[in-house]
């Protein structure tokens, strides 16, 4: 079964889940059989991609790819396709249109029996390379642009798109029934459509690691005179709720002084973030990582106690199973399909700042709790696998190949 995987980021040059989510399952693909050839939009070298043919659209290095800011909604220029200049790679959309033309031209000269393409960043390539090779499309959604934009309409353009791509599509895979809601009521989508993968946890690939406790030293410090560390490791997006966690954060401050709020990552919303904390008077409690991977991005797992996901939509969420690894406890909001997967999690609304100031509260003053909820939830994730995504996967090529679409 030779499969063309249209994806934007591959590790280590991902900016966050999306890359992982298509590395994993692609290796579970090999693994049952399939034949993957990947195609991204830039040049890098991706260890440990030997189980598939990682192909590079364009001459862009990867920290040009992520300048373009593919997930930052506010970003995106609201240009179509055939106005986009294919010469310019310093504009998203004159990137997009390389990298359909490099699809063109691979699927002139090589043979696929499926397509199947990642997000609205390669949407319009998988309808194209449908168009050329009547081979049938699976367009997999991490997320929409409605899940991006969070309480904002987002891009008309991208809208636009997800909207063809979807309608296009032989096949829609969800990574949650959150996702798949958001298709078929905002896009119109049949349900029967649309299927449900969620996302899975490769705990193998974590590889040996020993936690450092030198890089977060002050924390350190910090929990030895009885401190809890909450964290969130994101990009710093409207998507991702952070105001909303900081006004929590402030609130659970009030009424338990021995906090500290760890935020790794990067984005669009940083200094905006560090004004907040300083206006609401916890500057002090609030430290900024920056853009962590790596080592640096396991030990912010490690030092942190509990993990919030304040996402005001997140189709999935692979960071809380990383951090339920690392041993946190985890809230979570009520708009993250990793709650589909998951019950030993606190949970709360996006906007309820003082539910979530008050579980932060609850969980810091109960070892016990602590223990009950990093216990229970590992078992959960457990039952997960990469393998049975993949599954699932070949099965809708199979039967998508034999001619049957529903």
């Amino acid at each position: 079964m030779k499969i063309l995987m249209l994806g934007w980021e591959l590790p280590p040059h991902n900016s966050g889940g999306l890359g992982v989510a298509c590395y994993h399952m692609s290796k579970a693909l090999a693994i049952a059989g399939a034949e993957i050839d990947f195609v991204v939009p830039y040049q890098a070298t991706h260890p440990d991609t030997e189980f598939m043919t990682v192909h590079g659209a364009t001459p862009l290095t990867p920290l040009e790819r992520y300048g373009l800011g593919a997930y930052d909604s506010d970003m995106l220029l609201g240009r179509h396709l055939k106005d986009a200049d294919i010469g310019d790679l310093t504009d998203m959309r004159g990137v997009q249109k390389s990298y359909i033309q490099f699809v063109e031209e691979f699927v002139s000269n090589n043979h696929v029996d499926a397509i199947h393409a990642h997000d609205w960043l390669t949407m319009e390539a998988g309808m194209r390379a449908k168009e050329l090779t009547d081979a049938p499309l699976i367009v997999h959604v991490h997320a929409t642009e409605y899940d991006r934009s969070g309480e904002h309409y987002g891009n008309p353009v991208v809208h636009e798109i997800e909207q063809q791509a979807l309608l296009a599509a032989d096949r829609i895979v969800a990574v949650s029934n959150i996702t798949k809601s958001i298709i078929v009521q905002r896009y119109q989508i049949p349900a029967e459509k649309v299927e449900v993968i969620h996302n899975a946890i490769d705990v193998d690939s974590f590889g040996p690691y020993e936690y450092d406790q030198t890089t977060y030293k002050y924390l350190e410090e910090l929990k030895r005179e009885g401190y809890t560390i909450v964290s969130t490791v994101t990009r710093f997006t409207v998507q991702k709720g952070l105001t909303h966690f900081l006004k929590a954060a402030a609130r659970a401050s009030e009424k338990y002084g021995k906090f500290a709020f760890l935020l790794a990552g990067d984005g669009e919303q940083r200094n905006e973030l560090m004004r907040l904390s300083a206006e609401l008077g916890i500057a002090d409690k609030v430290f900024f990582t920056g853009f962590v991977r790596g080592k640096q991005w396991r030990d912010a797992y490690s030092v942190s106690d509990i993990f919030v996901m304040s996402s005001v939509s997140e189709p999935f969420g692979l960071t809380a199973l990383e951090a339920a690894h690392h041993d946190n406890a985890l809230i979570i909001t009520r708009q993250s399909g990793v709650g589909e997967v998951l019950s030993n999690v606190f949970r709360y609304e996006f906007w309820d700042i003082d539910t979530l100031a008050d579980q932060m509260v609850g969980i810091a003053t109960s070892p016990a709790l602590v223990s009950e909820l990093t216990q229970n939830v590992k078992r959960e994730y457990d039952r997960i696998s990469w393998h049975d995504v993949a599954m699932r996967c070949m099965a809708l090529y199979s039967h998508m190949k034999s001619g049957v679409t529903s």
